[in-house]
Order: structure tokens, then sequence, then C-alpha cells
């Protein structure tokens, strides 16, 4: 008890038994441990400048060194041979290399305190000695022929690894084979001898690789004296050894015994002498072979690497030849120092007066020596006072605290020994709990928290946890007390927040200390960045908003990390990179900014990652290796290519380009295209052009660079292959035809010398051709009959023959009239308008017209058509308002019907009709009035979402600009979406009476869903086009945070003030445009028409090509008109000339066209539920009943 109160300390206590092992923080008293020290043997090499023997301890107070040598203490000599000037601090010292020899030996290394002795295991020094060979003088060796012999080397000891070497004086090698062989002890073997044995030079090299020393032998003579028969009758040249039995040379006798240490290599070795050279056969008796063994030096030496106990046994060689056979036995036998079988003993603190076991576990073969040591001193038996030793078990009876102290336990064996330190404290002592007291622990609910409770005393004391100044113990299945004292509590919640009591407790007392918890709400991205596509030299947009603790915010923070490595952001210089209001920006995107971006929100306690894919999308890369080839003919070639990177966006299409030197050198044309996913092109060039090529991609982004020009690829003459196209003939003056048309490209006329054959005759009157030879591209025929039809062929020819044969084309000669252009003179035009006018109403804005055609007769010329016209008088919206909306359309050739779309709905119209020729209009129609029907309103031109909820969203729109009707109110429909298939779970829709309802709270939606939302305006004709609009309803924290920060955010009162303001504009233009009585909505302003015009052309020229080249080359519609009336061609043309419509090419109503039936119904876009019943003609401008 005395020793108790003189420590003054507390010792750790693990908490499982009454003698549990010890565990000492640094600032508590306590025995010496040893903690480092040099392992043995300690091999001094010539080469070292200084050996170094360690030995380090802990312990309080800190430990003293002591050393012996050889079981004696060592006491240090002065420097310099020793530098001892850190043996007291941690017991290390140096040795210099000067004069070591006599430090060779065991030593040992004792760390001591007030409370015990700590000691090391024997660390032997050893300094071996330069190797040498003695000098010696060896007399010849002289053998005979046949017989087997011996050279012994003897090598010196040295430091391992030892290597021999047979050598001449000369360096030579000496040759070994199956007859001559050096063994493991370093001699050289001969089988038998011959004649070329004979030299004076046999010298044996040892090599000591570690200290790198070779040392040599005195050279030995061999000679070797033929060997003679008994008989000299036999000729010498036939003369063969005798066989000689086989016999050993090495080992000796007829048995060996070897005793190797367990996981060393054992080596097995008989070397044969006779003639013939004997065969080594191995086995083991009783057993097969080891897979591990392995035959050297021809079979001579068997070697099994790491020897295990399975390898004990008898081996037997055995060396036949046919003069006989010898045999050698070995006994192997596999032995093994001494090891703990599980681990060394443990250090123990005992209660007063408890027993004391300390097992000394161990094995090895032979059977280990134990030696039992109390503070490096030999322990005695003290049976008066039970205390002994039994076995390999030290046993203290009713232990008192005297008897703590460091115990030694050593097992040895001929192989070697192991040592334990045990250290054993004896003692009482109430608890005392190390932790520091009102300790902080913080932890993100639903996660595991632990709160400690260090504990000191003996004996072992209990810990019991309390919450919030009440006695009663934590109980229940999310709170454990650890093995150490800490209290464990799983999946926290946020009641789990306040002060706990640690209470620890044994016989001698009872200590306390209180731990703070808090519960922090968990750090969640709520918007996470998405996989996004997104276009080379863009701006790329990552989303990353995130909820946290509050009370976390110091220590909050985002960072960006992209394929593993954090993007740097830096304030100082100009970055791509910008980050701000929960978004990373990436400025110019490039194919270097592809890859996965993390989104790591973290804080002090926790994290949350979102991880997105951005994909950067170019044109793609230029082809590479383009390639000519030559198909069957010179003009035909096929060209291949490499495609390069597509950067993520699919190839399209390839488009070939050439370039030729004669005509336009430097200047790329495009020749071909062919499909993405096809890397070859078969071209037909023209002739007599020296060509260049190349390819450049085509994906969604765009098209790429082009790929490098393959070399010049020239093509021979040849006549042209094809005639000229767009023959026009017309009759400009009665008696004379005039022809014309387009001449060949430069590049497609194969060759010099190009020239044209006119040939023409009267249509069904003459057989005979008359034909004429001209450079240039018209010719005029005079004296021609008035208005006859003619057949014309234009045919191409150059210096290597003529095109193909041309197709015939039918022209009229000039008409019997003189027109006047634009001067006030007598012209000829129809005289007769079309009769039997009747409209039909296929939809809301589409008419069906219909007539009786005029008279043959009454064209007076070339019939080229009808034009219709219609007048806009009034809108039903506003019929107080008279308007003077005015357009024509032109129809050509011979029909008696038409189809007029881009009507108003809910309008009064007024329709006439007449026929053209070459020379002008004819006679209007008698006007025929009727009126539209109410249609459905366009799109709503806004719809925005806002104050979302958990259960409701707030929508706000404009109303349609054009309403084409009479607005009744609104059809909404909302469907609930899966965020993760993006399928449609549920759909639902109301009806918003009013016209003038502009915004809707949509109540009894679910919580934390999302929703796509259609609305549409509606008249009494039904609900126009939807306009989409997707949201999300929020969770019950999400919408608190955001009713604690929006109202306050600047930003959201700037945003409902921008939606009032476009909402007022909105309606504004709206009223505007209505009272204006002008153009439609969506009409282009002047000077715009004639571009939407011809873009409609294009669209439909794209779509059918043939058709409209067609419609438009054969029909020049338009082209004269009388007094101002002079519309565009193939456009709606107003008829005051002012307020001209382009709405859609007349191509798009042509015969012959994709929209028309095979009666000339228009089936098209404009096409709806068509209104059943004619409206016949009047004799006024009355109604028209339909």
């Amino acid at each position: 008890m005395r020793l108790a109160v003189s420590l003054q300390v507390v010792l750790l206590l693990f908490l499982s038994s009454r003698a549990v092992s010890l565990s000492f923080p640094l600032e508590v008293e306590q025995l010496p441990t040893i903690t480092s020290h040099t392992s043995g043997p300690v091999i001094v090499l010539p080469y070292d400048n200084t050996v170094t023997i360690k030995c380090e301890a802990r312990g309080n107070p800190p430990p003293e060194y002591r050393w012996t040598k050889d079981d004696l203490d060592f006491i240090p000599p002065k420097p310099p041979i020793i530098k001892s000037d850190q043996l007291e601090k941690d017991g290390t010292f140096v040795l210099q290399n000067k004069s070591l020899g006599r430090f060779q030996g065991k030593y040992r290394c004792f760390a001591s305190n007030k409370l015990g002795t700590a000691m090391t295991e024997a660390i032997e020094l050893i300094v071996p000695s330069m190797p040498k060979f003695p000098k010696e003088t060896i007399e010849p060796l002289i053998v005979e022929e046949g017989e087997p012999f011996v050279l012994k080397c003897n090598p010196p000891e040295g430091v391992p690894p030892r290597k021999i070497h047979w050598m001449s004086t000369g360096l030579q090698h000496i040759e070994q084979d199956e007859r001559v062989s050096t063994g493991t002890d370093g001699s050289l073997y001969f089988s038998h001898a011959l004649q070329k044995d004979s030299r004076e030079d046999y010298c044996c090299f040892a090599d000591f690789v570690r200290i790198r020393t070779i040392v040599q032998k005195t050279a030995v003579a061999v000679k070797v004296e033929p060997w003679t028969p008994d008989y000299e009758s036999l000729d010498s040249s036939t003369v063969t050894l005798p066989t000689r039995t086989p016999r050993l040379l090495l080992p000796s006798g007829v048995q060996t015994e070897r005793v190797l240490v367990k996981g060393t290599e054992l080596q097995l070795e008989c070397i044969p002498g006779g003639y013939p050279i004997p065969k080594i056969e191995w086995m083991k008796m009783g057993d097969n072979l080891s897979t591990r063994a392995k035959l050297d030096n021809f079979g001579k030496l068997l070697t099994i690497a790491a020897v295990e106990e399975r390898d004990e046994g008898k081996y037997m060689c055995l060396a036949k030849s046919p003069a006989g056979q010898a045999v050698h036995y070995f006994d192997v036998i596999v032995e093994e120092p001494p090891r703990w079988l599980s681990a060394p003993p443990e250090s123990h603190l005992n209660v007063i007066g408890s027993d004391v076991h300390i097992k000394c576990s161990v094995s090895g073969n032979p059977q280990p020596d134990i030696v039992w040591r109390k503070n490096g001193h030999i322990f005695e038996d003290d049976l008066l006072n039970n205390k002994r030793v039994l076995d390999d078990t030290l046993m203290l009876h009713n232990a008192l605290p005297e008897d703590s102290g460091v115990y030694q336990c050593e097992a040895s064996n001929r192989h070697g020994g192991v040592l334990a330190n045990i250290n054993v404290m004896v003692m009482n002592m109430a608890p005392l709990i190390l932790t520091k007291a009102y300790q902080e622990y913080a932890v993100i609910r639903n996660e595991n928290v632990s709160m400690y409770c260090r504990v000191f005393g003996s004996p072992p004391p209990t810990v019991s946890w309390a919450k919030n100044q009440t006695p009663e113990t934590i109980e229940g299945e999310r709170f454990r007390t650890l093995y150490n004292g800490a209290l464990q509590i799983s999946s926290t919640e946020k009641e789990d927040s306040g002060e706990y009591i640690c209470v620890a407790d044994n016989s001698e007392g009872k200590s306390y200390i209180t731990a703070v918890l808090a519960v922090k709400d968990p750090t969640h991205i709520v918007n996470g960045p998405q996989d996004m596509q997104v276009i080379s030299g863009t701006t790329a947009q990552l989303t990353c908003q995130a909820e946290y603790d509050r009370s976390l915010q110091d220590s909050f923070e985002v960072v960006w990390i992209k394929d593993g490595e954090r993007i740097p952001l830096s304030l100082e210089e100009p970055s791509r990179y910008v980050v701000g209001d929960g978004m990373l920006q990436i400025m110019n995107v490039n194919l270097g900014d592809e890859g996965m971006y993390t989104c790591t929100a973290r804080t002090r306690l926790d994290v949350d990652n979102v991880t997105a894919l951005l994909t950067v999308l170019d044109v793609p890369d230029a082809p590479q290796n383009v390639v000519v080839t030559e198909l069957k003919d010179p003009r035909n070639i096929s060209l291949h290519w490499e495609p390069g990177s597509d950067h993520n966006s699919s190839v399209i299409e390839f488009v070939v380009e050439y370039e030729e030197s004669q005509w336009e050198p430097g200047k790329w044309k495009e020749l071909h295209k062919v499909p993405g996913n096809q890397a070859t092109a078969e071209l037909a060039l023209h002739g007599h052009l020296n060509y260049q090529f190349r390819v450049y991609a085509v994906n969604a982004v765009g098209p790429g660079p082009p790929s490098e020009p393959t070399e010049r690829y020239k093509t021979p003459p040849a006549a042209p292959d094809r005639n000229p196209e767009n023959v026009k003939i017309q009759g400009h003056l009665p008696h004379q035809m005039d022809i014309g048309w387009d001449p060949l490209l430069p590049v497609e006329q194969n060759g010099p010398g190009l020239e044209y054959k006119v040939s023409y005759r009267k249509l069904d009157v003459d057989d005979t051709w008359t034909e004429h030879m001209v450079k240039r591209h018209s010719f005029v025929v005079r004296n021609t009959s008035t208005f006859i039809p003619y057949e014309i062929k234009i045919q191409s020819r150059n210096s290597h023959g003529w095109g193909p044969e041309p197709k015939t084309v039918t022209g009229y000669s000039g008409e019997d009239v003189v027109f006047r252009h634009c001067l006030q003179e007598n012209v000829s035009i129809p005289t007769a308008a079309p009769r039997d006018i009747a409209v039909e109403l296929m939809n809301t804005t589409v008419l069906k017209v219909s007539w009786t055609p005029v008279p043959p007769a009454t064209v007076r010329g070339h019939l080229r058509g009808y034009h219709v016209h219609w007048l806009r008088k009034r809108s039903f919206l506003n019929p107080d308002k008279i308007l003077d909306e005015r357009q024509t359309l032109s129809f050509p050739g011979k029909r008696t019907h038409a189809i007029v779309p881009v009507l108003q709905p809910y309008s009064e119209y007024m329709l006439t009709v007449n026929v053209f020729n070459k020379k002008g209009n004819g006679p209007s129609s008698d006007p025929v009035t009727f009126n539209t029907p109410e249609g459905v309103p366009e799109q709503v031109p806004i719809l925005t979402t806002s104050n979302a909820q958990k259960d409701s969203v707030r929508l706000v729109w404009g109303p349609p600009l054009v309403a084409n009707g009479i607005l009744i109110g609104y059809l909404l429909q909302y469907h609930l979406i899966n965020e993760t298939t993006m399928e449609v779970l549920n759909t639902r829709k109301m009806n918003i009476a009013g016209p003038d309802t502009t915004h809707w709270q949509l109540e009894g939606l679910e919580e934390g869903s999302r929703y796509l939302f259609h609305l549409s305006a509606c008249t009494r004709a039904g609900c126009g086009p939807p306009l989409a609009q997707e949201s999300s309803t929020g969770t019950s924290a999400r919408v608190a945070g955001q009713q604690r920060s929006v109202s306050t955010k600047g930003w959201f009162i700037g945003t409902m003030c921008a939606v009032a303001l476009l909402t007022l504009i909105i309606l504004t233009v709206c009223f505007m445009r209505r009272n204006k009585g002008g153009k439609y909505a969506g009409m282009p302003p002047p000077g715009r028409q004639d571009m939407l015009a011809m873009d409609k052309v294009k669209e439909k020229e794209d779509l059918h090509p043939e058709e409209v080249s067609q419609a438009i080359n054969e029909d020049n519609f338009c082209e004269y008109s009388d007094g101002d009336e002079k519309p565009l061609r193939g456009s709606l043309c107003s008829l005051n000339g002012d307020d001209a419509v382009s709405r859609d090419s007349l191509v798009d109503y042509a015969d012959g066209g994709g929209e028309f039936s095979e009666d000339g119904s228009f089936i098209g876009e404009y096409s709806g539920h068509k209104q059943e019943g004619p409206v016949t003609e009047s004799n006024g401008f009355g109604p028209v009943t339909a």
C-alpha cells in the first residue's frame, strides 16, 4: 500500500478482468518498457566507419541505462573509440571502426527507474578478420589416367556469402562439366583423369562478395600419366581405358546426418568417381521427393529451399554406371529456434491479494529452456510466500505491492532464443477519469457518435452514463457502453442533444465527468449538377445548391473537383472558372473540359457529393489519309479516307470538295455528299480538268475543318456529258421566236471547242429540222407565223464529239398584238371573266374557291393562269372598324379551283377571280362575300411558376396576342412526373373561367414532386396550342428555408417586378394591335416580305425540288400586270400594292406539288376541320350562306 501512495499516479485500466493488460500515458509514472533495440547478430564490415548499438526505452521517471558484455558489466572506454554522449539519454552508443576486435562479444541493455528494470536479449557483435589462405608449398599431384582425383581448396572463413572459382594463373576458368565439377566445400572433383588435365596452374579463388574481397590459394600442378596395358602387343591407337567401379568422392562413408534450422536451405551433395562417368539418382526413403526439390551441378546437388518438418527423413543418392554402383544415405533432421506460440506474455495490473499467473508459452526443437528474472535478476522460488515457477508458468499467490516489477521470461535452445519483459503492478486505487470534463461532441443527425470516458483504477471500475443530471442510467437499443468506457449512440436524433454524465465506480471510490453533445442537421445537396452536353466555345453551367446546419457555417464550403483533382479558382488572375450563387460556370468550353465533375459540399462534420458527366461537343476533326483510286475509267474514281474524332456528336455526313486549276484555281466547290457512316465515295468527274480533292465532316455542331488536299488528278478530254438546260422560247415580237438556254459551265465542257447545235421545226407540220451551229447561248428565228407552236432541240459539241441526244421542247412564236410595257398603248388582254364563283370553307383560315373557266377564244393568247383577289372588310371582334386588307394569289395554268390560305378567323371577306395571259389581266368576276368562323386562340406568350409550397404552386401567364374569337377562359393540364424515368404517372386537368384571369394558385399537389404544366387559351371554337412549364413542389424543410430567405433576397423582388412589367407590356401590345386593325399578328414588316416569301420557296424547294423548279420555270406569273398591280413572283400580291403579305409561296398550292390531292384540293398544313356546304355566288355584296 505504501508503494501505491508513493507512486501518486493512476494506471490505465482495461475493464475486462481483475488482472488486465497495462497501457500507460506518457505523463503517468510507469515501469520501464524497451521500445527499440538492435537485433543481433551485428557483423562489422571492413568498410563500415561506425557501428551503432541501439537501446531505447520509455518510462516515468525516465529510465537510466547500463550495458553488459558477455554477462559482465560493460564500461565504455573513453572517446574517440566509443561515442557515449548519448548513453545516459537513450542508451544508444556508437563504436568507431578502430580496434573493434576487442569489442566482439554479446551485449545486453538494461533500462531502470525506481519502479523496476527492463532488459534486452543478447546482442552479438561479430568482428570478422580478413580472410586469407595460409602460405604453403604444395607438391605436384601425379595421377594415373582413368583414376579419380580431388584438388582441395579449404577456403578460409569469412562473411557470407562466399563463392569459389577455379582458374588458371592467367585467370582463365577451368572448364567444368559432368566429369569435372566444384563441390559445395570448394574442392575441384575429377570423376576420372585424362591427359588433358595435366597443367601447372590450378588456382582456387575465394570471393567474399559482401566485403568485396577475393583471396587466392597457391597454385597446384597436376600431372596425368598415361595408362599402359600389361600386354604390349596391342596397337596403342586402339587402347581404351579400363572401366573403374563407381565410388563417391564426396561425401565419405556410407551415412551422414544433417541437422538444419527450419526455413534454411537443404543441400545434399554426391560427387562420384569412376569410368565411365557414373550417373547420380536421388530418392527419399519411404516417400517421394518434394516438388520443391531442384537438381544442380549435373544432378550431383539436391536443393530444397525453406526446409520444413515434412522434409525430414532419410535420403539416398545412387552413383551408377555399367561398371557398378555406389550409395550414400543422408539423415535429415529439421529443428526450430524458440518462438511464441501465440504472443509474448502481456503486462498486468492486479489487485492486492490476488493471484498473478504469468505463462511463457513457447515452442522449439529441441525444447527450449526457460529462465525467469525479476528486474534483470534471476528469480528464485519463495515457497514460504507461495512465489514459485512451475514449468512455463510463474505464480505469485496473494500478491503484495512489493511484488510489482518487470519480470523477464527468456526461452532458448541451441538455435536461438526469445525474451519478454512483463510489467506487473499490484495495487488498489479509486477511479480517476482522465478525459477532460465538459468536452463538446458534435455529430450529424442519423450518424453514430462515441463520447469518451478514459478511466484509471484498481480494481477495475464500472462505467455508467446518465443524461441531464438524472440519476437513471441511459438505456435503449441505440445506447451502448463500450469496453473502454465510451458511450456510443447509434442513429442520433435531434432530441439526443444535451449534457451526459460519465460515472466511474469501484470499491475504492467514485468519479464523475460531464460531456456535451450537439446533434446537427446533415449537409445535403438539394440541387446538384446534372449530366449535360455543351458545345465547344460556349459556357457550361453546373448547379450545386446545398442545405446545411447554420451552426456549422464557419466551416461550410463548396468544392468542385474534376476527374479527382480540385479545380483551381484564382481570385487574382483571370480564370475560365467562375463560382458563385451555387453554380460553377466554365467559360469558353474546350475539349479539355470534358470529364466527371463532382460538387462537394462539406462542413467539419460531414460531406455530400454529387457527380455529373460534362460532355463537350465540337465539330469533327479533319479526315486523314484521303486516297484517290481509279475505277473502270479515268473519269470515275473512288475516294477513301479515315474519319477523325467526332467529338461526341455523330457525323451526319461527309462532304467531298474539289478544286481545279484551269477555270477557277484556288476555289473549292462542293462535289458530293455521303452519309456519316461511310468513309468512301465514288465520283464521276468532268474531262479535261486537273483536280484536287478534300473531305470534311459535318455533325450536329457544324462542319469541321477539311482534310489535306490530295495529289493532283488529271482527267482526259471527252465529248460533253450533257446538253444545255432551261431552254426558253419567247415571242416578244410578231413573226419572231427568241430561243435561249443556260450554257454549260466551263468545267462541264469536257474539252476545247464548245458550240451548240440549234434545231427547230413546226409542231406536227414539218418533218425536217432546221439546224444552226452557234457558240453563244441564244438564237433568234425570224419570219415565223403568228403564235405557232414549234419543236426545238439544243445539242452540245466540242472538239472530241457530240453530247447526248437532246430533249425536244415546245414553244410558240410571237402573238399578234403589241403590248405597251409601261406606255399607254392599246393592248389585247383576255375579254371574259370566270363565272359561277363558289367558296367552301375548309377551316377557320383556309378556303377552297372554284369557278367555270373562260372560253379559250376570249383569252386572246396563251393562258397563263388565274388571279384570286380577296378583301378583309372587318373583324367581328371589332365590327365597327372598317378594314381594307387586300391580298392576291396567282395560280398558273388551266384550272377550275384553288386554295386560299392564311385567312383571319371570325372575319368578313369579299373575293373575285380573273384570268390573265402574257399581255395582262382579264376582267374580274362578280364579287362573293363570305364569313370565316371563330377560331382557336394562339399560344399564350408566357407561363411562369412561383411560390412553390409543399402541396401548391402559383401559375402566372399572359393572354394570347391573337384570340381569333371571343376568349372564354383557359384549359390547364398538369402531369405528375417520375423524376428518374421521366414518365408521366398521373394527369389531371381543369377549366379556368374568365378571359381576364392571368394567375392561379394550384392546390392539392404531392409534396416534393415534379410536375409538367400545359396551359391553353380557349374560345367557343376550342382551345389553342398549349405552352409548357415544369416546376417542383417543395419539402417541409425546404419551404421553411425559402420562407426565411426569399423575403430578404432582392433578386426575388426584382424578378416579380419584371414579371409584372412583362405582363403589362404584352397586354398593351395586344390592345394596340387589335385596335390598329392592320396586318396580322406575326406579319413581316415592309421590306422583309420578299425575303420571307423567298425563304418559304427555298423551304419548299428543299422538300420538292423537281416540282418547285418545274412550277417556277413553266409559269412566270405576275410578270405582266396592268397599272400598279405588279405582285412578287411566287408570293401573295396585294391589291393596293402597299400592304403585300408574304404568308407563303404560291408553289405551296400549285398543281403537282406534294400538298394537293389528285383533284387539286389542298391537304397540307392549312387543312383543318372542314366546314361542309358550298357558298354560292350572289349578284351583289350581300352575305353568302355556307
